[in-house]
C-alpha cells in the first residue's frame, strides 16, 4: 500500500494550531509559546513530517543554490572546475545547478528570466557570450554573479582572472628555448577576453625575439575539431612552420591528430604546446605540453565569493587574479 505523505496541515491539524503557526515554527519566524512548539515538534516526529526545503527557500527569498553556467561541457576543462565548485558550495551548505547554455540561448531576452524562475541565490558565468543588454541586465538585478574563464574581465571585483598573457610569454619563450625557429599560433574566437590576452603574449614575444617577421596567427574556436582543421590549413600555408602555441588543450590534442595524418613527427617536425591543463593532456600520444591553469582553485575562488555576495559578509570585493604555471612534456620536448 502506499504510503501518504504527511503535510503541514495535517501537523497543524494534529497540534491543533493554525497552518501559520506550523510555518512560524519551521521558519524560526514569530513568537511561539514553548508549549505549542512542543507539540509541533511531537506531531512531526509521529507523522514523519519533513518541511519541503524549496518552499521553506522561497519564504526565506534564499533558497541555498548556486548556478553554474558554461559553454560546452564535452570540453574536460569544464567537470573539472565543476568538481571544485560542487565540493566547496556542499561544504557552505549550497546545492549547485549546472547549466550548458548554448551562443543562442545566452542572446535571448529571456534568459534572465529563466534564470530567476530557477529561484537560485546567485550565478557563476564561465560562458563570454552574453550580449551587452544582458550583462547589463544582470548587473542590475539583484541576483550576484561572479565571472570566470571565458567571461571574466579584469575591470570587475566580481571577476577570478587568470595571467593568460603570462601564459603566452611562457609557452612561446619555452617553444624557441626548444629551437623553434618559426612558430605559429592557432587562438580562440577572438571576441574572447582571454583569446585576447594570449595573442597578445604570443605578438609581445615574436616581436622580440623575431623582430620584423611575419606573424602566424589562425584562429580556431576551442574545440577539437577546429585544432585539427586549423593545423591542416597552417601546415599547408606554412610549412616551414616548426613549433604551434595553441589557445587551449584541445585544440592542441586536435593538431596532434592533423600532424600524424600529416605525417609530421612531434616533436621532431612540429613541437606543439597548450593551455589549461586538462588530465586528459597526460593521455595522449605524445604527452602534450601545455600552460597549466589552476582550475580547481579557480573553482573554489569563484564560489567563496559568489557566497560572499549573496550573504553579504561585508567584505571588500578585491580582484583576484591567479597564475600559470609552464608544464614541459614530450610534445615540445626535443
Amino acid at each position: 500500500m502506499k504510503r501518504t505523505i504527511a503535510t503541514i496541515r495535517d501537523v497543524a491539524r494534529e497540534a491543533g494550531v493554525s497552518v501559520a503557526t506550523v510555518s512560524r515554527y519551521i521558519n524560526s519566524n514569530g513568537y511561539i509559546s514553548d508549549r505549542t512548539v512542543k507539540k509541533i515538534r511531537e506531531v512531526m516526529e509521529e507523522l514523519d513530517y519533513k518541511p519541503n526545503e524549496i518552499a521553506r527557500g522561497l519564504a526565506r527569498k534564499k533558497t541555498n543554490t548556486i548556478a553554474l553556467i558554461i559553454p560546452d561541457i564535452t570540453n574536460p576543462f569544464f567537470p573539472e572546475l565543476v568538481v571544485a565548485i560542487e565540493k566547496m558550495a556542499k561544504e557552505k551548505g549550497y546545492s549547485l545547478i549546472l547549466i550548458n547554455a548554448d551562443e543562442e540561448s545566452l542572446q535571448s531576452g529571456l534568459f534572465l528570466r529563466s534564470l530567476e524562475s530557477r529561484y537560485i541565490d546567485g550565478v557563476i558565468l564561465a560562458s563570454f557570450q552574453f550580449d551587452q543588454d544582458i550583462l547589463k541586465e544582470l548587473d542590475g538585478s539583484k541576483l550576484p554573479f561572479v565571472r570566470i574563464d571565458r567571461a571574466a574581465d579584469e575591470d570587475s571585483p566580481n571577476s577570478i582572472g587568470l595571467d593568460n598573457y603570462k601564459g603566452a610569454e611562457l609557452a612561446v619563450e619555452h617553444l624557441i628555448e626548444s629551437g623553434c625557429k618559426t612558430i605559429a599560433h592557432i587562438s580562440g574566437p577572438r571576441t574572447f577576453p582571454p583569446s585576447i590576452d594570449r595573442q597578445r603574449g604570443f605578438q609581445a614575444v615574436m616581436e622580440k625575439k623575431f623582430p620584423g617577421s611575419e606573424l602566424i596567427v589562425f584562429e580556431g574556436d576551442f574545440t577539437l575539431e577546429s585544432g585539427k582543421k586549423m593545423t591542416e590549413v597552417l601546415m599547408d600555408e606554412h610549412q616551414d612552420v616548426d613549433g604551434i602555441f595553441l589557445a587551449n588543450d584541445m585544440m592542441a590534442i586536435g593538431a596532434l591528430k592533423a600532424l600524424k595524418q600529416l605525417g609530421k613527427s612531434v616533436p621532431d617536425d612540429v613541437a606543439i604546446i597548450g593551455f589549461d591543463g586538462i588530465k586528459i593532456g597526460e593521455m595522449v600520444e605524445p604527452e602534450l605540453s601545455t600552460i597549466e591553469q589552476p582550475i580547481y582553485q579557480i573553482g573554489i575562488a569563484a564560489t567563496n565569493r559568489l557566497i560572499d555576495m549573496i550573504e553579504n559578509t561585508g567584505e571588500t570585493l578585491e580582484q583576484i587574479k591567479l597564475n600559470v604555471r609552464l608544464v614541459v612534456r614530450e610534445s615540445s620536448m626535443r
